[in-house]
């Protein structure tokens, strides 16, 4: 796998706060469902609702941040679970490897990061570290040329990604933003070619807080 012709494009981080937003994930589903043939994608889920159960444990039974940080990651596990049940064409994977090969397959790869992370231990054990700064690390591990977040709509543009994910996202790596009530940039988010940019959403900035 070379920066030339990289097995994935781009990553897609799927948001846990689209969790909350009425019927915002079957919005992002149906959308990615239209726009992922036969481009080359890997999914990763964000924590929404799991995540923020081991805040709440995090805070009230002090288990202290290692225990937290895979705690987290293990809920991205379960995102991925429903995520690979909802989306056609989707396979659930833990490794590098099983990815490419999925993508090489013409499937979907939806990453559940526990295993993968648990062996690479890449990224601090912080709160500032959420699912977007993972998304970045997976992206620059698979030698992704771009990652696309997709987010509930935040009219008041606050806490667009984690505290560290400037510091995960490897150089020359494009980030966007695209957000649930915004889904018609997602194609051109996920346009492939060469010299291409994605022509979408709006380029992070680091943002401050818990993303999701």
């Amino acid at each position: 796998m070379t920066h030339d012709a990289p097995a994935v494009h781009t990553v897609v981080k799927v948001g846990g706060g689209l969790l909350g937003k009425a019927g915002a994930l079957e919005l992002v589903i149906e959308a990615l469902t239209a726009f992922a043939p036969r481009r080359r994608l890997a999914i990763v889920p964000g924590g929404g609702p799991f995540a923020d159960a081991v805040r709440q444990m995090f805070r009230r039974v002090k288990i202290g941040e290692d225990a937290a940080h895979w705690m987290a990651v293990l809920g991205m596990d379960q995102y991925a679970h429903a995520l690979a049940a909802r989306m056609p064409n989707a396979v659930l994977v833990d490794t590098p490897e099983a990815t490419v090969a999925a993508v090489n397959a013409g499937r979907l790869p939806i990453v559940a990061p526990y295993r993968w992370l648990r062996g690479a231990d890449p990224l601090p054990h912080s709160w500032d570290v959420t699912s977007d700064s993972i998304a970045a690390w997976i992206a620059g591990a698979l030698g992704a040329r771009r990652i696309v977040l997709i987010k509930p709509a935040d009219r008041e543009r606050k806490k667009l990604v984690d505290a560290y994910f400037v510091r995960a996202l490897p150089a020359g790596v494009e980030h966007l933003i695209v957000t649930a009530d915004d889904l018609g940039q997602l194609e051109l988010a996920l346009r492939e070619g060469e010299g291409e940019r994605g022509g979408a959403g709006r380029h992070a900035r680091r943002g401050s807080g818990q993303a999701d």
